[in-house]
């Protein structure tokens, strides 16, 4: 069985939820940051010599309990952590832990936990989800050959993700080069009222447009999430500061 989940963003307890009455490491607050930052640094550690690889699991000599160490490659910093006890099987554990990563990357945005500043009460809407996980893990049965083949799959499919995630975060971080400066810009609505723009806007991709503006994306991140031209998105932007919905 599951006991914990902790989600470690730059050695700080991002998410922690617990699933047993049993009092362990993560019990008391101090503890709790104590040990988000000594598991940071060990895979820190491990990073800085090739050769000994990724940490993936451990046992702790004073309980029953072991921890399996997920490091998420498209976001630095980030690390998911499981404990359990001998009733679980450490591949099962690996595939919650995988799939949660999945997850946590499709309910919140890169930018809200690459901007993270330490409120622990920032992602406390994916604890209901983590129940889910513990449930899931404790339905797994023996995996067969067959399952085997389809995880194998699932692995080759979930590499390629975080490939992709981590060449996201790249042009994040890094914005390609001889773009117009407009494109840096943020629309924001000028009003908190909120109106159907199938009532306003006659064309389709004008609509996209209008429900991407969230005052944080830019021109370019609009134009990249709906794959249109970044003139195509500042000229419709321009006319809907015309009609007086948005500014810059």
């Amino acid at each position: 069985m599951i006991h914990d989940f902790l989600i470690i963003k730059d050695g700080l307890p991002l998410l922690f939820k617990n699933f047993s009455i049993l009092k362990n490491i993560f019990s008391e607050t101090d503890s709790l940051l104590m040990v988000s930052g000594f598991f940071s640094a060990l895979n820190s550690f491990s990073d800085s010599f090739e050769d000994l690889g990724t940490i993936s699991e451990l046992k702790l000599s004073n309980n029953d309990l072991k921890l399996s160490f997920l490091k998420d490659s498209s976001i630095p910093n980030l690390i998911y952590i499981a404990t359990y006890d001998e009733k679980s099987k450490p591949v099962n554990v690996l595939r919650i832990l995988r799939k949660l990563s999945r997850t946590f990357l499709q309910k919140f945005s890169i930018d809200a936990i690459l901007n993270w500043r330490g409120n622990t009460n920032a992602f406390k809407s994916f604890e209901n989800i983590l129940e889910g996980f513990v449930d899931e893990e404790l339905n797994e049965s023996d995996t067969g050959f067959k399952e085997r083949v389809v995880e194998l799959f699932r692995n080759v499919e979930e590499r390629l993700n975080e490939e992709s995630n981590l060449q996201a975060l790249r042009n994040k971080l890094d914005p390609p080069p001889n773009l117009p400066s407009y494109c840096n810009q943020i629309p924001r609505f000028t009003t908190t009222k909120k109106i159907n723009p199938k009532y306003y806007l006659s064309g389709v991709t004008s609509q996209k447009i209008y429900y991407q503006i969230d005052g944080k994306k830019s021109i370019r991140q609009i134009t990249e999430g709906l794959n249109l031209k970044h003139a195509q998105v500042y000229n419709i932007c321009k006319n809907l500061i015309k009609m007086g919905f948005i500014k810059f």
